[in-house]
């Protein structure tokens, strides 16, 4: 599933090329939204909170989208190859020199753009929206409200705090220098919630994601996508087993001589 920043930056670019604009052309290919007709409609704005975009329309009408593990936004030039296929085409937006076209975007729903929150409201704090001293203490209360839950556990709960995907729960865990099985307790969660937002901060206007401060391909990210090679720090080999259970379950990366704690 993408990182909060990878969102961010589609609903930025989606807004820079649609916002203030007039659709000559919104058809949504889903059962439930298939007779809706966006064409004529102005852009008002593109906008993410957590790993959701809002695309807002004049008349008071949103449309939501969720990129799940597998969707995505592509922007186009008129005649432009599509790089996706055809069939797996959820949404096509398209204004006078550019079309966004909604790819495998599983969760699409149009409400009006004053019920927003009704599928938002229960997110905690955006580390990539509008921060304030108060958005951080609500992030920290949240995080330590269980402070016997394990680390990596409430890092992805969106919550606690909407943004953090698996990569940055990974990351976050090995700078903190605990397992992602250790109890929320075991960590300052101020730092904590600090830690994830910059870290999402400064990949939140390009593609490449980086945690290490090098963009040198193997070299991105500390233990992260690493199991069975080296720790960038200090060389061990870096493991990996799941954790959550179900649907929830995710992969956990760590080094055991850097994060000492509690494992699977």
């Amino acid at each position: 599933m993408p990182e909060g920043d990878t969102v961010f930056l589609a609903g930025r670019r989606l807004d820079e090329a649609l916002a203030g604009r007039t659709l000559r052309r919104g058809e949504l290919r889903h059962p439930t939204w298939a007779t809706a007709d966006l064409s004529g409609r102005d852009v008002l704005a593109v906008v993410s909170v957590g790993k959701h975009l809002f695309t807002r329309f004049s008349g008071d009408l949103s449309l939501h989208s969720h990129f799940r593990m597998d969707g995505s936004w592509h922007l186009y030039r008129p005649g432009e190859r599509w790089q996706r296929p055809a069939h797996q085409v959820r949404a096509v937006l398209e204004v006078p020199d550019r079309l966004a076209v909604g790819f495998a975007l599983h969760d699409l729903e149009l409400l009006p753009t004053a019920e927003e929150s009704r599928l938002v409201g229960h997110l905690g704090p955006d580390l990539l929206g509008e921060w304030t001293d108060d958005r951080e203490d609500e992030a920290v209360r949240r995080l330590v409200a269980d402070p016997e839950r394990e680390l990596g556990l409430a890092l992805l709960d969106q919550r606690v705090l909407a943004g953090v995907g698996n990569l940055y729960k990974a990351e976050v865990c090995f700078l903190l220098k605990v397992s992602p099985w250790s109890p929320v307790a075991a960590v300052d969660a101020r730092e904590a919630v600090r830690l994830a937002r910059k870290l999402l901060l400064a990949n939140a206007w390009r593609p490449e994601q980086s945690t290490t401060g090098s963009l040198a391909r193997g070299r991105q990210h500390w233990v992260f996508e690493r199991g069975g090679r080296p720790c960038l720090r200090c060389g061990t080999k870096v493991r990996t087993a799941g954790q959550g259970t179900g649907v929830r379950e995710r992969p956990a990366y760590w080094c055991p001589r850097c994060q000492p704690g509690p494992i699977a």
